[in-house]
Formats: structure tokens, C-alpha cells, sequence
């Protein structure tokens, strides 16, 4: 199926799978490259060393294009860009906006920048400084979200850049591609149907949790870091929401302090990180701290397994899954759906009363 992404990036199929940290690595990237589609791995949970091996490890896995999601406030966004250049890797995906440099960098030297935005204005600025693409999540994506249903958000920033936008927030068969197809994006992005998959290295117990869920299984909330976070209303979560200030915010320090030992962070670029992070969310420092904590907890879920003690990051299109197809599987029946939708669109009209 060839759409204005497909070209752009050279896969077969316009379906990308998100950058999801703790879930997206070298196993379930390389799975959707081969597959014909986008796999992005996620960086911002990975120290610099573990991204370069995660990058080897995908290129013995496929020949095909894959991206890379970064944090451009990471205190090493600028080495982690030169990595991504010498190692050759197709697409440079930012869940934040990248700096005007970084893109120009990457662009230079032959790589694809898709930033991630949740607002028309952020996909006019980021399509200003050169990206090639936006990826657009309405709110009822998983992970940080708005409150913009995509049916709104995603017209909306069609209408405001002429550059290819991919569809995220809601999707996960071929009824949603067909329907971003027919809004005139390029695309879809998908995290939670991806997650949801045999190719995905989250514990199968964790797995079987999400299918659990209905279509009220998940909950928006900023006690998880300080920013509107979709997740599923697990027990932590609801003690999250009703936790004091005090207590959350030191358990919130005790858990950046084990993040910080676990990828080798130093003290003072963490502190430039939360610094970054404060200046370009406004948030508070309690926020800051909070924002800290959330790759433990969602470590805990998604790796360690612990749905009593993590928190796991869900799209609302939980409620509607009931299957773990492999990468394959999902990406061919998504695009053969899509297929057959659209081509019976015009016997539809035709017959229409």
C-alpha cells in the first residue's frame, strides 16, 4: 500500500510502530521492518552504549528502514543524533520537539525527521524548521496525550502543513487505516496494538492483564509524572491519585535515584535534563521530580511484570483487543482490511439509497 510515508521512507506499508520505552527494542522493531512497516526503537530509556548495541542488533535483524525516537532534551541528544547519522538509520523520531539544529543535522546527512506533536501549531513550527513528516496523537493514544480526540486534532493539522502527517491515537485495524487514508494522512502510527503482540518482549502475564480491560480500563492522570499520562487504572494508579503530596513526591525521588544507577545518568545531567523539561513544559519542581520517576514505574511494569507495583502506559483501544497475533499477522490483516474497505467504498456510494 503506497502512501506519500511509504515513499518517504521507503517501507511497504504506511503502519509505524511507536516508540514505546521498555517495549520497543531491537525483537519487536525489527519484526515490524520486516514486516513492511516502521519499527522505531526507544531511546529514552536507553543509555547510549544500550542504544548503539540496540541499533546492531536491529540492523543483523532486518535490512530494512527503521527509526529511532529521541529526546531532544536529553542532556546527550547531540551525540545520540552523530550515532544515528554514522549508523546510518532512515528515521529520526522526536517525542518532543526537536531543536531547529538537530533537524537540519540529521536532514543533511540524509536521515528522515518525523517529530511527534499534539497540536497544529506545534506541527507548523517543527514543518518550519524542516521536518519531513509529523506524527500527530490525538488523546485517546496511551502514554503522554491531550485532550483532543483525533477526529479533531488530526484534520485539524492536515489543514495547517503540506507535509505528510501520520495518524496516531485510536488505531488498531484496517477500519482505522482506511479512515486516516480517507482524511488524507499518509498513515498510522500504532503503540498498544503493537505492544499487544507474540513479537512484543513484555511478560506474557502482563499481556494477558491488558486483554483483560474494557473500553473503561484506562485513566488520564498527572500523578503518574506531573503531565496528562494514559494508563491503565491499575491499584497503583488509584493510590497514585489519592497518595499526599509529600508521600508521592518521596517516592518519586527514591525511584529517580534508582533510574539514575540504572542507566549511569550523572547527578548534574539529570538535573540539566529536569531543567530542559521544566523550562519547556512549565512545569513545577515537584512536577520535574515526579517526570523522574515514570521510567521506573513503567519499568516495573512492562519488564518486570509487576502489574501491582508499575505502571503501564495503554491506549483506550485496550478495551477492544482480545488477541497476541505476531508482527506479521497484525500488519498484513491491517493493510488487507484497509484494501478491501476502500475498494468497496465506491460499489457503497453507488448503492447508497
Amino acid at each position: 500500500m503506497e502512501t506519500a510515508l511509504t515513499r518517504l521512507v521507503g517501507v511497504r506499508h504506511p503502519v509505524v510502530q511507536t516508540g514505546m520505552g521498555w517495549v520497543a527494542g531491537p525483537r519487536l522493531v525489527s519484526a515490524t521492518a520486516e514486516a513492511g512497516g516502521l519499527g522505531i526503537l526507544a531511546s529514552a530509556t536507553m543509555t547510549y552504549d544500550e542504544l548503539a548495541a540496540a541499533i546492531a542488533e536491529t540492523k543483523k535483524r532486518t535490512a530494512n528502514p527503521f527509526g529511532v525516537n529521541l529526546r531532544a532534551d536529553a542532556d546527550d541528544a547531540g551525540e545520540r543524533v552523530d550515532l544515528l547519522i554514522a549508523e546510518g538509520v532512515r528515521v529520526a523520531s522526536f517525542a518532543l520537539a526537536p531543536r531547529k539544529e538537530l533537524i537540519a543535522k540529521l536532514k543533511d546527512n540524509g536521515a528522515v525527521v518525523i517529530p511527534s506533536v499534539g497540536a497544529a501549531r506545534h506541527a507548523e513550527k517543527v514543518a518550519g524548521w524542516g521536518a519531513d513528516a509529523v506524527i500527530v496523537q490525538g488523546g485517546e493514544g496511551g502514554g503522554h496525550t491531550g485532550a483532543v480526540a483525533t477526529t479533531l486534532l488530526l484534520p485539524s493539522v492536515l489543514d495547517a502543513v503540506d507535509i505528510p502527517v501520520v495518524a496516531a491515537g485510536g488505531f488498531f485495524d484496517g477500519r482505522g487505516l482506511a479512515a486516516a487514508l480517507a482524511y488524507g494522512a499518509a498513515g498510522v502510527a500504532m503503540g498498544t496494538r503493537f505492544l499487544l503482540t507474540k513479537d512484543s518482549t513484555v511478560p506474557d502475564d502482563v499481556k494477558r492483564y491488558y486483554l483483560g480491560q474494557g473500553l473503561a480500563g484506562t485513566v488520564v492522570t498527572k500523578r503518574v509524572d506531573g503531565l496528562p499520562h494514559r494508563v491503565l487504572r491499575t491499584e497503583l494508579v488509584e493510590r497514585l491519585e489519592s497518595a499526599g503530596r509529600l508521600r508521592a513526591l518521596g517516592q518519586a525521588l527514591r525511584n529517580a535515584l534508582r533510574f539514575r544507577a540504572l542507566t549511569g545518568l550523572s547527578l548534574s545531567a539529570m538535573v540539566r535534563e529536569g531543567l530542559a523539561m521544566k523550562r519547556g513544559n512549565e512545569l513545577t519542581w515537584s512536577q520535574v521530580v515526579m517526570a523522574a520517576n515514570t521510567p521506573m514505574l513503567l519499568r516495573s511494569g512492562l519488564v518486570e511484570g509487576r502489574t501491582d507495583a508499575g505502571v503501564l502506559a495503554s491506549g483506550q483501544v485496550v478495551g477492544l483487543l482480545d488477541d497476541l497475533p505476531t508482527v506479521a499477522e497484525l500488519v498484513d490483516r491491517v493493510v488487507a482490511d484497509a484494501e478491501a474497505i476502500l475498494s468497496a467504498l465506491p460499489a457503497q456510494v453507488t448503492d447508497a439509497p
